[in-house]
């Protein structure tokens, strides 16, 4: 997850992750070199977060229902 500390929707997804027994790695964009680079690529040039990577899955702003689809479709490959 790329995130922020500051994010409430960053807050949101790590409630669900760790709800939901789901390991991640989180990068901040705020201190982690190129990571709000790689954010706006994703985000259409804005720093958009939380922002996902999951497993070559990209989902830019935390939707419960498509983090979940994507971790589910990731476990069951």
């Amino acid at each position: 997850m790329y995130c922020t500390r500051w994010c409430p929707g960053c807050r949101r997804a790590r409630a669900w992750f760790q709800a939901n027994n789901v390991e991640y790695t989180e990068v901040d964009i705020d201190v982690t070199p190129g990571a709000a680079d790689q954010v706006k690529k994703w985000a259409n040039g804005t720093r958009t977060t939380p922002s996902f990577d999951i497993e070559g899955t990209i989902l830019v702003g935390f939707d419960e229902k498509k983090v979940e689809a994507a971790v589910k479709e990731k476990i069951t490959k």
